[in-house]
């Protein structure tokens, strides 16, 4: 039995300080990522093209290591010669990347065009994410030492860890070396978004926990759902750039000059190849979905403890299943010839779309033993 201690105000104002805080840089870095696709939405390589006349092919092979000039000579009918001369595009042999960026190029929006405004604009982006990351830790940590107790038994405190475990995960990805600067700003929004709705909607005085949440699976149950949320976000915003840069390149085979919904070509060409996109949520998903069946059956142990029942088909128990056999059937679906792309990124997006309503639906409208949420 975990004895309750009282809270220390102090300590839950500098919490509710710090998550302020963080907001404020989270909104500076979502303006320097803005910044930098609008300002890098051309690229030094389309305006020297737009400045000499030249094609945007040709002016991209020039600007490729290795290009050169390639000069044919053609005998013509009258017995005279002509003299063709232009950029070499590929050797025989090479791979050409019609769409989305080369692995061999620098990170970013920015440094996909080769504008080193833009690129310098999104490196600052990724440096206040890492202070905005910093200071938002900061708030939930203080949040927990408030009360002595691990900061995620409401809703406010469960969507502040699910804020920062998104903004971990990308963060942790760009420290593994993979090229995913592009993902800085849906996170980024999705941080501030969730972070809003909690100060605004969901928040709660700095209280003890209801008997039932004094346990150590607190600990265990629940940090293994909020670091499957922050990776299930990341493959959810993967998934949807895929379906979007795949319509965009089938837009750009029929001959049109604009993305989805008339976006600018440019903002679709700095992502990453469609291929690339569905490959990233792939493998995020399948790393998580082991630890969301960790979750799922810490949590019936936990009831167990609690209640004395391991399961009970409660509402939140029920959909935390629905979520899993979605999430499997994603997966099964992938390893399926028949199943492989978009059709198995709608089962994604379904089975994302089955997460949310387990945490915002189930917690706000729906009454059961799991109704901590502390609002309404």
């Amino acid at each position: 039995m975990v004895l309750a201690t009282a809270v220390n105000e102090n300590l839950a104002n500098i919490s509710n300080y710090l998550i302020y805080s963080a907001m404020a840089v989270y909104l500076l870095a979502m303006l320097a990522h803005c910044f930098e696709w609008t300002f890098g939405s051309r690229g030094a390589v389309a305006r020297r093209s737009a400045e000499q006349g030249g094609s945007l092919a040709e002016a991209a092979a020039a600007a490729r290591p290795g290009a050169r000039k390639v000069t044919v000579t053609m005998a013509s009918a009258d017995g005279g010669t002509a003299t063709l001369t232009r950029t070499a595009l590929a050797d025989a042999g090479d791979v050409v990347v019609t769409s989305g960026r080369g692995d061999d190029e620098t990170d970013g929006p920015g440094a996909a065009g080769t504008d080193q405004q833009a690129d310098l604009l999104g490196r600052m982006a990724v440096s206040l994410t890492v202070l905005g990351g910093l200071l938002h830790a900061a708030g939930v940590l203080t949040r927990g030492l408030s009360v002595m107790r691990w900061p995620w038994g409401n809703m406010y405190e469960f969507s502040c860890a699910f804020a920062l475990a998104a903004v971990a995960a990308y963060l942790v990805l760009l420290a593994l070396g993979k090229k995913v600067r592009w993902l800085g700003l849906p996170v980024v929004l999705a941080a501030l978004l969730t972070l809003g709705l909690a100060v605004t909607v969901l928040y709660t005085d700095s209280e003890q926990l209801v008997p039932a949440l004094h346990s150590y699976w607190l600990a265990i149950h629940v940090s293994g759902a909020i670091i499957c949320s922050g990776a299930m976000y990341a493959a959810f915003v993967a998934t949807a750039l895929y379906l979007l840069k795949d319509a965009y390149d089938k837009r750009v085979a029929a001959g049109r000059t604009t993305g989805p919904l008339g976006t600018p070509a440019s903002v679709w060409q700095r992502l990453p190849a469609a291929s690339t996109l569905d490959k990233l949520a792939y493998r995020i998903n399948a790393v998580v979905f082991p630890f969301w069946t960790f979750t799922i059956i810490a949590g019936a142990i936990w009831a167990e403890d609690a209640w004395g029942k391991y399961w009970e088909w409660d509402p939140k128990e029920t959909w935390a299943f629905i979520t899993w056999v979605a999430y499997a059937a994603y997966l099964h679906a992938r390893a399926t010839a028949g199943w492989k792309g978009r059709k198995a990124a709608y089962l994604a997006l379904l089975a994302f779309a089955c997460f949310l309503f387990n945490y915002y639906g189930v917690n706000i409208f729906v009454t059961g033993k799991h109704s901590y949420a502390g609002v309404g």
